[in-house]
């Protein structure tokens, strides 16, 4: 996962604001975003007079261009492209072109600009999002924005409200404008119930918020993972007689029979098994001679009984006495016999 970057400008323009930029000598083609750590809803690219006469005219070539680097690498599709790859890429004279296009397609809300490090990054929106974003001004794009760099982690309300400068009752109308088309939702934390976290609204939240597979409805569900413990307990007992299953084979064997209608991964499968070996219920013994990988047996009693009654252990030649457990363990009479 790339490292988090901070954003410096709302997603594009409102289409009532013509917004130009200039490019100076040895700078970007965003170079008038505002670098202070805490955006604020008048963020937005610098104007001039002069790259506005410039970006009046339309560059197609240099825009299909600029979406090809897209097409044709999924890092950039899915990453972005920094500023410094594109000054590459281009060449001094294309580069210094560059705002038409920037402009263009952020009017049209297709393009995220991004700060990483000391670098800017743009990255193309899906056309369905673009759509969804049109004619939104710009304090709502910037709350998405913000939304956005959260992932799947969500972001609480406070925290929107501390990166960007606007009143509370504000901020709540710009999210709902957002939820009614569909480009973010609010979503439930198992850790806080009673407040919403904002992620983009086709993100599936991350297992930290919504506690994986072991969660229903926001509550540790006991009886889904006693029936699958249950279920692993018997696959350990019968499959291969009781001498030894792998997790690989348990994992198999449970979707095989369906016992989950949630998909369970091996990690899932192995900290089910890890719950029964804390138990005492399973153990470990030996490894499987083709994959390598642990064998898990039904564990042994950890206490059996013996011969002898507790009032043997008063007599003076206790030690000596040859003790044989039910499981066939022999205690000689010359080992150390502890009294408990």
């Amino acid at each position: 996962m790339p490292p988090k970057r901070s954003r410096a400008v709302a997603i594009g323009v409102g289409s009532s604001r013509n917004v130009r930029v200039k490019i100076e000598s040895g700078a970007s083609p965003a170079s008038g975003i505002r670098k202070n750590s805490r955006p604020s809803t008048s963020s937005s690219i610098s104007s001039s007079k002069s790259a506005s006469k410039t970006a009046l005219s339309t560059n197609p070539d240099l825009r299909r261009e600029f979406l090809s680097f897209f097409e044709k690498s999924e890092t950039y599709r899915k990453n972005g492209i920094s500023n410094t790859a594109l000054k590459k890429k281009l060449g001094e004279e294309k580069y210094l072109l560059l705002p038409q296009v920037v402009n263009e397609l952020m009017q049209e809300s297709k393009l995220n600009i991004s700060r990483l490090e000391n670098d800017l990054y743009y990255q193309l929106v899906s056309d369905d999002i673009a759509v969804k974003l049109k004619d939104l001004d710009e304090s709502t794009k910037l709350v998405y924005q913000v939304i956005e760099s959260a992932s799947n982690k969500g972001i609480w309300i406070k925290d929107i409200k501390s990166r960007i400068n606007v009143h509370h009752n504000t901020l709540t109308k710009l999210i709902k404008t957002l939820e009614q088309r569909k480009l973010v939702k609010a979503v439930k934390s198992v850790n806080s119930k009673n407040k919403n976290l904002y992620m983009l609204y086709e993100l599936t939240p991350a297992e930290e918020i919504t506690g994986g597979p072991w969660y229903t409805d926001q509550t540790f569900d006991h009886g889904f993972i006693n029936d699958l413990r249950h279920f692993i307990l018997l696959c350990v007992k019968k499959l291969n007689h009781g001498k030894g299953v792998t997790l690989t084979q348990i994992s198999h064997k449970m979707k095989q029979a369906n016992v989950s209608k949630v998909p369970l991964d091996l990690d899932k499968v192995q900290q089910l098994v890890q719950t029964l070996a804390f138990d005492y219920l399973i153990e470990q013994n030996g490894i499987h001679p083709s994959t390598s990988e642990a064998l898990f047996v039904p564990a042994k009693k950890l206490t059996t009984y013996c011969n002898f009654k507790w009032w043997d252990c008063l007599d003076d030649d206790f030690q000596y006495k040859r003790i044989v457990f039910e499981d066939g363990v022999i205690l000689s009479a010359h080992e150390h016999h502890h009294q408990s």
